[in-house]
């Protein structure tokens, strides 16, 4: 359905509740158009804490009957759902690209994505199970087996609306799990479409339930007796208090927090590539992304001809309406997002800091044209705030470093250690950084951004805690290990 300038509402903002959708019993809530807020995409009534309580029992009532169900058969149900979201693949990426504000071809991009994340989960019923161990004793082996959690809360963030809550939802389900989901209250209609395809490849009532809501929501889920672990992503400052209420409950808490992501281009590296790279991951989708390159740490040697092949590159740059497939970066997810966002620039600027490219974008609203700034030398410019603070945007700031010592020196001094993406030719460069950066995710002359979901994803430092997402990593979570001693 391509929405055209005449649609007012795409759908009713309901709860997904026990294989039923439910108006909900709270305060009326509303998505809209990131171009033109006063146009409603879809409305309806947040989740009550009653209907929050409704969702858990429903999963504690179905999670027997689930985990007993054969594995291929959980894999089929994750088949047909990917199949679902790739037959509306063009709709709901029209509709991610109004909701959110990504480009119209990174919107049904993402969709493709949470399609692969399920056809990739439904495959684990043909992997490996566990382990089997020699013992020392005669007679016997050792087998390390695997058994479901029970009930995960799920949060996930606005940036990625439905690729995020496919990463976490599907090793959550295939590994005979069953979920509440509660996604950002700025992307609700996403986290349906999701839902929408579960429950029409046939999954069984309970086993997925979907309430809608803003923040508060969160901090029921914590206080929900049937609660057996979460998994979420968002702000280092929520990640860290849901983390604490999880290690006073005595339950598992997986974390995917902030990022302040580096790229670090040395005076051997390739810079037409280097350019390139930084220009994609520091700005695609906005900056919007964890992984995004957010920090630029630069060889002196090199640093002046660098910067202009980047401000050449982002001449042809194109921010503004993101439906247009002539615009390469749409706006922030909202206005309030926009404002903080100029206010950390003046905050940087009053620090020391000074422009040295600032693109071009419509005015008002929540666009942010592509900006870069040039930090003070040395320790001082490491305290702007430009270089210290998360902005979520489509800014970079840079530093001067002489030599790799001193790179590696400035890509360490941050609290977070998310991505890194590092542009050399020397592969003793390449070992040293995997030695000596502490992050979860290292490039190699590629961009900081992306994932695949057949690998480990998370990071170090303030940017995760507990187990890595996607890939095998995922089981380490989502299941719980018993070490069997079988002997006859």
């Amino acid at each position: 359905m391509t929405l055209s300038p005449g649609t007012t509402l795409l759908a009713t903002l309901d709860q997904y509740i026990n294989g039923q959708w439910v108006s909900g019993e709270a305060d009326p809530i509303d998505t809209r158009s990131v171009i033109d807020p006063n146009r409603v995409l879809a409305s309806g009534n947040a989740a009550s804490v009653k209907q929050v309580d409704q969702a858990f029992q429903a999963a504690v009532a179905a999670k027997k009957s689930w985990a007993a169900l054969p594995m291929a058969a959980r894999g089929a149900i994750l088949l047909k759902a990917a199949a679902y979201l790739k037959k509306h693949a063009q709709d709901f990426g029209e509709q991610l690209c109004t909701e959110e504000g990504k480009t119209r071809s990174e919107g049904i991009g993402e969709v493709l994505r949470a399609a692969q994340v399920l056809s990739y989960y439904a495959a684990e019923a043909e992997r490996a199970a566990g382990s089997v161990f020699h013992s020392p004793r005669a007679g016997e082996q050792i087998l390390v087996t695997h058994k479901p959690l029970g009930v995960i809360g799920v949060i996930t963030p606005f940036n990625f609306p439905i690729a995020i809550p496919a990463w976490k939802i599907a090793p959550a389900l295939i590994f005979g799990n069953t979920v509440v989901f509660k996604p950002a209250s700025a992307v609700p209609l996403l986290a349906m479409r999701l839902v929408q395809a579960l429950a029409h490849a046939g999954l069984p009532a309970g086993v997925l339930n979907l309430v809608l809501g803003g923040g508060a929501l969160g901090d029921t889920f914590m206080e929900h007796e049937h609660l057996d672990a979460v998994s979420f992503t968002g702000s280092t400052r929520v990640g860290r208090r849901l983390c604490a209420a999880g290690a006073a409950r005595g339950i598992p808490v997986q974390a995917e927090m902030g990022g302040k992501n580096a790229s670090v281009v040395l005076a051997d590296a390739d810079l037409e590539l280097a350019s390139e790279q930084v220009l994609l991951g520091a700005f695609s989708s906005s900056g919007q992304k964890c992984t995004a390159t957010s920090r630029l740490i630069l060889d002196d040697t090199i640093a002046d001809e660098f910067l202009a092949k980047l401000a050449t590159r982002l001449d042809t740059w194109v921010t503004g309406d993101p439906h247009d497939p002539s615009v390469n970066m749409g706006p922030l997810v909202d206005v309030r997002s926009a404002a903080s966002v100029r206010n950390g620039i003046d905050q940087a600027i009053g620090q020391g800091a000074t422009v040295f490219y600032a693109g071009a974008a419509p005015t008002g609203g929540s666009f942010i044209a592509p900006t870069i700034l040039l930090l003070p030398a040395g320790a001082a410019g490491r305290q702007n705030t430009a270089w210290r603070d998360e902005f979520f945007a489509p800014v970079l700031s840079v530093v001067r470093v002489r030599g790799t010592a001193e790179a590696f020196e400035a890509a360490e001094d941050s609290e977070f250690g998310l991505s890194l993406a590092l542009f050399t030719r020397d592969l003793s460069t390449v070992v040293a950084a995997q030695q000596e950066l502490t992050v979860g995710i290292l490039h190699v002359n590629s961009e900081s951004s992306g994932a695949d979901p057949h690998l480990p994803f998370g990071g170090a430092k303030a940017s995760g805690y507990g187990p890595k997402e996607q890939g095998a990593a995922a089981r380490e979570f989502y299941t719980q290990s018993t070490t069997v001693y079988l002997r006859g």
